[in-house]
């Protein structure tokens, strides 16, 4: 079981735009805190089509389920939705690199 409930509403991918940021090479990390009690934490990936065909996007979105089931159960920040945007250089990203990534901006963000 996953540590997270997935985030599928658009008004809820907006309303998160106005939280924390954070930008990487392969990914940009949004942390909204939705200050509504609830502990529960959320996650949303979106990837646009300008990143490759529905294969690309579909395999970064995969690597993205992969590393959030890890680290965000003990990174992410309760209470908050955490957005994934994928970005063009993600998917030739090592998958080591993207993990580090991820790590440091979960902690950045989280704090």
């Amino acid at each position: 079981m996953r540590g997270y409930t997935v985030i599928k509403k658009r008004p809820e991918f907006l309303a998160a735009n106005r939280g924390k940021r954070y930008a990487t090479p392969g990914f940009v990390l949004l942390v909204h805190d939705r200050r509504d009690d609830a502990p529960a934490k959320r996650l949303g990936i979106t990837i646009t089509k300008k990143v490759g065909n529905a294969v690309v996007r579909n395999r970064m979105r995969r690597r993205f389920r992969e590393l959030a089931a890890e680290l965000l159960p003990e990174l992410g920040k309760a209470g908050a939705d955490h957005i994934l945007i994928g970005r063009d250089g993600g998917i030739e990203r090592d998958f080591s690199l993207l993990r580090e990534d991820m790590t440091k901006a979960f902690r950045k963000l989280a704090s």
